[in-house]
């Protein structure tokens, strides 16, 4: 049958595995370093994994391909099993391990992928009047409410200045000058290589040109909020 289904370029794809997370069918999977449809009988055509590309390496296409086959994905999905052990769900509503499994202890609050500075586009949806968090990756491993008191009701950007090649202030200060941003958070480790990823954001709310509220929270390396 004729029906739209999505396209991937190879070409374009950079193999960040968050179009594979957005699709609830399990109709993606990364072979290789790319993402690739395997199975399209599990794509509705409804195209959530969309968005979720930061490098727009996904679209519409209108082919001959199979019908979509939705007792197949419940089917799939029903045999997976969770690392606590719990079987999976038929529901396509439910998208989190605690909806459904007693055991279970994730309480995510990230609302956006991808994260990492280097992935993230530089207009999304998300970014309209949006809470904006810059963190240093190391802060949500050594603050255990992190999710809680920082990422929650914040769209998330995360990096690592000490690895990280180059410098966050270009692509921040797109991303700030191009939205409209409400405020800025920026979480960093007290130590000396994460005064990089403050530095970026001052320099970049100032290339901006634009006055935005932010603040600076240092975490020690022993868990603690230290100003």
């Amino acid at each position: 049958m004729i029906r739209k289904i999505i396209k991937i370029d190879e070409e374009k794809c950079n193999g960040c595995g968050a179009c594979a997370a957005a699709c609830h069918e399990g109709a993606i999977e990364m072979i290789n370093g790319k993402a690739k449809l395997t199975r399209e009988d599990y794509c509705d055509g409804l195209g959530d994994c969309l968005p979720a590309c930061p490098v727009d390496a996904i679209s519409f296409e209108e082919r001959e391909a199979p019908a979509y086959n939705e007792a197949a994905v419940l089917a799939a999905k029903q045999s997976k099993t969770l690392p606590c052990g719990c079987p999976g769900t038929q529901s396509r509503t439910i998208k989190r391990e605690e909806d459904f499994c007693p055991t279970s202890r994730v309480n995510s609050m990230l609302s956006q992928w991808p994260v990492q500075i280097k992935l993230v586009p530089v207009n999304a949806p998300y970014f309209d009047g949006a809470n904006l968090l810059v963190a240093a990756d190391c802060t949500a491993y050594a603050y255990g409410n992190f999710h809680n008191e920082f990422i929650r009701k914040h769209v998330t950007i995360i990096g690592c200045p000490k690895l990280d090649e180059g410098d966050y202030t270009e692509k921040l200060t797109a991303i700030i000058a191009n939205n409209n941003i409400k405020s800025v958070t920026v979480v960093r480790m007290q130590v000396p290589c994460c005064g990089g990823i403050e530095n970026a954001v001052k320099s970049a709310l100032q290339a901006s040109g634009k006055f935005i509220p932010w603040r600076v929270v240092t975490i020690s390396t022993d868990g603690r909020i230290v100003d």
